[in-house]
C-alpha cells in the first residue's frame, strides 16, 4: 500500500530560534513522502529563509496572534493526504511520523495522536485521554507498543494534542478547519469534540513521540507561571457555548475560576507570583470570558484544494549512533556530534558524570540529542534514585530505552 503523503504544520509566533531548532528535528525525520508548512510572523520566516534547508520548506507568513486561524493557514497551503501538527517549542523523534501516520492504512481512522514528553526529555508530559463532556481531560490506559483505534463513548471525546497529531485532509475540510473564535487554549479540543460527534475514530499511537520544551510566551512565563488568562478564559466561553447545556453553563464557569485559582495559589506559594499578579491574572480571566461570550463562533476556514503543490522534502537515510562522554570530554564530543549530523547520522550523546544526578535529555540546535546525567542516577523518574553501572552498561541501557523511537 501506498504511503499517505504527509503536510507538516508548524505555527510560531515570537520565537524564531525554537522554530529553527524545531525544523532542524523535523529535517531528521524519517518519513518519505513530507512537506513541511512553516506558518509563522516575520521574524520566524526570516528565521527560516537562513536555513539550509529554507528552499524546502513552504512558508505563510502569519502575524495575527490566534493559533486555530494560523493553523487553518497552514493547512490551506498542505497537499498532502494527511496533515500533521507539531509545536515550534516541540521536536520529533526521528521516527514520529512512521509510528504517527501508520494507522491511516485503516480507512476508518480519521486522526492520531501520539505521547508527548515533557521538559526533562524523559519523562511524559500527556500520553492518552479522553475529553468528558465538560472538556476537562481524563487520563485511559492503552498498550504503550502498538497504535489503539478508539471511538469515544457517548458525550466524550479523544484527545489530540495540538502539538502531537495528525488528520486526514478530507476530514479537517468535512469539519470546517480549526474554530477561530479559539485564538489561544481548547482549539483542539474543539475540534476533538467535533470529531467525535462526526463518529470519527481516532488512533493513539504511543511510539509517535515528541519532545515539548515549554517555551515562553505572551501568556506564559519560563518558569511556566501564567502571565495572562484573558484567552483562557474567553476560550472556556466559546466551548461552554459549543458544547455545554446552558443549564450547566454557570456551575461550569464557577469550577473553572476556582481551578484557575488554584493554580495561581500554588505559583504564588512556590513564589513564583505575587498576591497582586494573581488579583490581575484572575482579572484577565473574567474579562476574557465575557468577550468569549459574545465572540462569533464557527469553523469554516479551510479550502478543498491545497493552494500550492505539494513540496516533498528531501529526506536523507540516516543511520543512528549513539556515543558516550565524560564531563570532561563534552566539549570535543559535541564537536564530533556535529559532524556526524553533517554526515547524515541521527546522533545522540550520553554524557556522564561519576555521580548520581537525575538524567536530562534536550536536542541541541546542531542537530543531535544530548542525554546528561550521573552514571549512577536515574532517568525514568520511578527508577531507584542510585544504581551501581559501569560506564558501559549505563550507556546501553540508556541506547535499549531510547532505540524504538531513536533506531532507524
Amino acid at each position: 500500500m501506498t504511503r499517505p503523503s504527509v503536510s507538516v504544520v508548524v505555527v510560531s509566533r515570537d520565537r524564531p530560534d525554537a522554530l529553527t531548532r524545531c525544523i532542524m528535528g523535523l529535517s531528521q525525520v524519517q518519513y518519505d513522502p513530507f512537506e513541511i508548512v512553516v506558518v509563522a510572523d516575520p521574524a520566524g520566516i526570516e528565521a527560516v529563509k537562513k536555513m539550509a534547508c529554507a528552499d524546502d520548506v513552504k512558508m505563510v507568513a502569519f502575524d495575527q496572534a490566534n493559533i486555530s486561524a494560523a493553523r487553518n493557514a497552514g493547512v490551506v497551503a498542505a497537499a498532502g493526504d494527511v496533515v500533521a501538527f507539531i509545536d515550534d517549542d516541540a521536536v520529533p523523534e526521528p521516527t514520529w511520523l512512521h509510528y504517527l501516520i501508520a494507522p491511516f492504512e485503516q480507512s476508518d481512522v480519521a486522526a492520531s495522536g501520539g505521547f508527548v514528553i515533557g521538559r526533562n526529555g524523559i519523562s511524559f508530559q500527556w500520553k492518552a485521554r479522553l475529553i468528558n463532556a465538560l472538556g476537562h481531560s481524563e487520563p485511559i490506559e492503552v498498550a504503550e507498543d502498538k497504535a489503539t483505534v478508539l471511538r469515544a463513548p457517548t458525550g466524550y471525546a479523544v484527545k489530540t494534542e495540538g502539538t502531537n497529531m495528525a488528520l486526514r485532509r478530507d476530514v479537517l475540510v468535512e469539519l470546517g478547519g480549526f474554530d477561530p473564535a479559539y485564538h489561544f487554549y481548547l482549539d483542539e479540543t474543539d475540534l476533538n469534540m467535533r470529531l467525535a460527534r462526526a463518529g470519527h475514530a481516532t488512533a493513539i499511537c504511543p511510539r509517535a513521540q515528541v519532545h515539548h520544551g515549554f517555551a515562553a510566551s505572551v501568556r506564559r512565563r519560563p518558569d511556566r507561571a501564567p502571565s495572562d488568562l484573558f484567552d483562557i478564559g474567553a476560550s472556556w466561553a466559546v466551548f461552554a457555548r459549543k458544547f455545554i447545556e446552558d443549564a450547566a453553563q454557570d456551575a461550569h464557569w464557577k469550577d473553572v475560576q476556582s481551578s484557575e485559582r488554584k493554580r495561581l495559589l500554588s505559583h504564588m506559594v512556590a513564589g513564583r507570583l505575587e498576591p497582586r499578579q494573581v488579583r490581575y491574572l484572575m482579572k484577565r480571566l473574567r474579562a476574557g470570558h465575557a468577550e468569549g461570550g459574545v465572540r462569533p463562533v464557527g469553523a469554516n476556514q479551510v479550502t478543498r484544494h491545497a493552494s500550492d503543490g505539494f513540496k516533498r522534502f528531501p529526506v536523507v537515510a540516516r543511520h543512528t549512533h549513539f556515543e558516550q562522554s565524560t564531563l570532561r570530554g563534552a566539549a570535543a564530543a559535541r564537536e564530533t556530534a556535529k559532524v556526524r549530523v553533517k554526515n547524515a547520522q541521527i546522533v545522540t550523546l550520553i554524557i556522564l558524570s561519576r555521580t548520581a544526578m537525575y538524567h536530562h535529555v534536550q536536542f541541541n540546535p546542531a542537530g543531535f540529542w544530548e542525554q546528561k546525567g550521573g552514571q549512577f542516577g536515574k532517568s525514568l523518574r520511578n527508577e531507584r534514585i542510585f544504581q551501581w553501572a559501569t560506564a558501559k552498561a549505563r550507556t546501553k541501557k540508556e541506547m535499549e530505552r531510547v532505540a524504538i523511537v531513536r533506531q532507524v
